[in-house]
């Protein structure tokens, strides 16, 4: 299955139809009932000054992003801005964390993702609107207990489908996404709205995701199904 950014192998596809009858099980989505969640893009992941992990590829996807973003607000979903963030409570409540890393890219991860750093700020080109939310996580995953309150946020508001975008693919893009499908939540990874390493990473992240987890879909399919659901809706 050929997708803008990815490539998932046709005997996944193939073994995913056979399971659940589809290559996509969300493609009927409720655009009032669907929040896109951006993981990550701040500049400790996209700015070579000031980053610690940076992610070329990740300035890429912006656009990308973007246009979900607009397409998701003009069709009555919500918006949602992640924010990987470090605090003095990682040195002990994450200390695995921090024992698999040198003591030199454990300062420049403090450095970068702490709050009030240039690391930790969103990248400039994102299209951040009022209306939108910050959520500020503490572990890869933004789903995992205790990691964020964005489960809490998106529940709250009626939010049961989340569409995940952002970097890294294969970390902290992925993880959420898993632990967002094993909470009860609906959930598509974008293809070319999530940036890894290499295309290989992303390719087998997004795989190993469709082949159980969710679905995945480009911006064009995406944005075609909010806009084709809220015309319908309103007809």
């Amino acid at each position: 299955m050929k997708l803008n950014g990815a490539t998932i192998p046709d005997h996944v596809v193939q073994r995913v139809v056979a399971r659940r009858g589809s290559e996509h099980c969300f493609a009927d989505l409720d655009p009032a009932r669907t929040a896109l969640v951006v993981v990550d893009l701040q500049r400790g992941f996209m700015d070579e000054t000031v980053g610690h992990a940076v992610v070329p590829s990740a300035r890429d996807i912006v656009p990308a992003v973007n246009r979900l973003a607009a397409a998701v607000r003009q069709t009555g979903g919500g918006v949602f801005w992640i924010k990987n963030t470090h605090d003095a409570a990682c040195l002990t409540e994450w200390s695995v964390a921090q024992d698999m890393a040198t003591p030199e890219m454990r300062a420049k991860r403090a450095a970068a993702m702490s709050e009030g750093t240039p690391g930790h700020e969103l990248w400039p080109t994102l299209d951040v609107q009022p209306e939108d939310e910050i959520v500020l996580k503490y572990r890869f995953s933004a789903f995992l207990p205790g990691a964020s309150d964005l489960p809490d946020r998106l529940r709250a508001r009626g939010f049961d489908t989340v569409l995940i975008t952002g970097t890294v693919t294969n970390v902290c893009c992925e993880s959420s996404a898993r632990d967002a499908m094993m909470t009860n939540f609906r959930v598509i990874m974008l293809s070319d709205g999530n940036a890894a390493n290499t295309q290989a990473e992303h390719d087998a992240s997004l795989t190993a995701f469709f082949n159980i987890f969710g679905d995945v879909m480009d911006t064009d399919m995406v944005v075609g199904l909010l806009h084709g659901a809220a015309t319908a809706k309103a007809a």
